[in-house]
This record gives structure tokens, C-alpha cells and sequence, in this order.
């Protein structure tokens, strides 16, 4: 199997169900929020505050277009499909799955807004990122698993389902 990367909104589980799908399906675990965090010295929020929104998502798509790996499970930052550059890549680097969350869920799983890291220009909220999102999401996906009203190990089956069913002959 070749790469597997987790797109969606904050909170919609990409690192956690990374983690236990990479565990599931024998492969490594690269979160791209913390390779930021390495190359640059500074959490997601201290980047976001220090430098704005538009030079932190050319930092994550820098981070993105350095990606090369193999048999790896890939969980970049919610705003990975805001630049162009960074859908392709992630496109290229393998099947790109998209961990699907009703604005609902992702607003009751997200506790710390303001320290996050979520790439929220001045005055937007919650819900305008997720109306701007979304249609990236699908767009770049090449599967759609909903991921909301389930347990981790759920979410992770489902996954593991598509997978499966997307590599079935048509």
C-alpha cells in the first residue's frame, strides 16, 4: 500500500485516527503540523499570531511539497487544501481520504479555538472556514468517509471499508 493521507477540518480526527489506522494497517505516521512545528521553532498558533494566515499556509505547503514517503499515513493541518500546490501534491503522494464532520461535531470537538492553530483569518469564525473548506475537501478527495456519531475504532474500520472498496475492480 502506498501512502494514505487524512484531509478534513480541525477536530475531524486526522491524528488520532492516523495514528491507529498507520497501527491497523502496519504503516508510519507523519503529522504534518509537527514537522511546522520543527522546521520553524514555534507552535502552529505563535506562527499563525507572529506571521498571519497567508504566510502560515505557504509554510504548511511548503511542508507538503517536501513530503517524500512511502507507506505512510499522512495527517497534514485542516487548511492543507487552501493552496493549490498542496492539493496536487497530496493528490500524487497517494489515496486521499477525507474524514467528513457535520460543522456540529467539529465546533463540539474543538475546546481551545484561540490556541489551536487553526488558521482563522481576523474576523472569520468556525463556520465561515468550514463553508470556504468543505468543497476543497471533496474536491480533493478520493474518498469521503463520514466520521461523525462513531467511536475511534469505528471511524477507523470505516476507513479501512473504503480502502477496501475503492481498490475493489470496478
Amino acid at each position: 500500500m502506498d501512502n494514505l493521507i487524512l484531509i478534513g477540518m480541525p477536530g475531524s480526527g486526522k491524528s488520532t485516527v492516523g495514528v491507529v489506522l498507520a497501527k491497523a494497517l502496519g504503516l508510519r505516521f507523519l503529522d504534518v503540523d509537527l514537522v511546522i512545528q520543527e522546521r520553524e521553532g514555534a507552535l502552529l498558533q505563535e506562527l499563525i499570531d507572529q506571521r498571519g494566515v497567508e504566510r502560515f499556509l505557504d509554510l504548511e505547503r511548503d511542508a507538503i511539497l517536501s513530503l517524500d514517503c512511502r507507506g505512510t499515513v499522512v495527517a497534514p493541518g485542516g487548511s492543507c487544501v487552501c493552496r493549490e500546490e498542496s492539493i496536487a501534491q497530496m493528490r500524487r503522494l497517494g489515496t486521499v481520504v477525507y474524514l467528513q464532520l457535520p460543522l456540529e461535531d467539529v465546533a463540539g470537538r474543538i475546546r481551545n479555538l484561540a490556541s489551536r492553530g487553526i488558521a482563522l483569518a481576523p474576523g472569520q469564525t468556525l463556520a465561515d472556514v468550514y463553508r470556504i473548506r468543505v468543497p476543497l475537501y471533496e474536491r480533493c478527495a478520493h474518498i469521503t468517509v463520514p466520521a461523525g456519531g462513531q467511536s475511534l475504532a469505528e471511524t477507523v474500520e470505516a476507513v479501512k471499508q473504503a480502502l477496501a472498496r475503492s481498490a475493489e475492480p470496478s
